[in-house]
């Protein structure tokens, strides 16, 4: 009597677990294309999600450069506003604008290392060395 129970106890545990086997595959056949309908719509929000940070940073990026343009044009203005200033001095301490030229050539010769050095006239043309060469 008791192998008679004990099979009957066996026969119930299979019908059981056959049954909730039959219970999960079915969940499964059901369950799975919805699983990876959400899986894909994760899938899509994550990429949405990357795009927007990656404009995000693009917009931030372009703002810095904006930002470093102004800044670099605002520098190079106040370096030329001051140049221009140093150039005014120079040339009113002397006697305008004749004068400030004569200065600069001045300089120019003396940093030149040049040994053969035409200087222009009161015309503006150099005086040639004609006469030299031709002996």
């Amino acid at each position: 009597m008791a192998y008679k129970d004990s099979l009957q106890a066996n026969t119930g545990c299979t019908a059981i677990g056959g049954g909730i086997g039959l219970i999960l595959l079915v969940g499964l056949l059901v369950g799975w294309p919805q699983y990876r309908v959400y899986q894909q719509r994760l899938a899509g929000e994550a990429a949405l999600a990357e795009a927007q940070s990656s404009r995000q940073v693009a917009i931030l990026e372009a703002h810095a450069k904006k930002e470093s343009a102004i800044s670099l044009a605002e520098a190079e203005v106040i370096r030329a506003e001051g140049a221009a200033k140093a150039n005014q001095i120079l040339q009113n301490s002397l006697g305008g604008p004749e004068g400030y030229l004569r200065y600069l050539q001045i300089q120019a010769l003396e940093d030149s290392k040049a040994q053969l050095i035409y200087v222009p006239t009161e015309a503006g043309l150099p005086v040639t060395e004609a006469r030299r060469l031709g002996q």
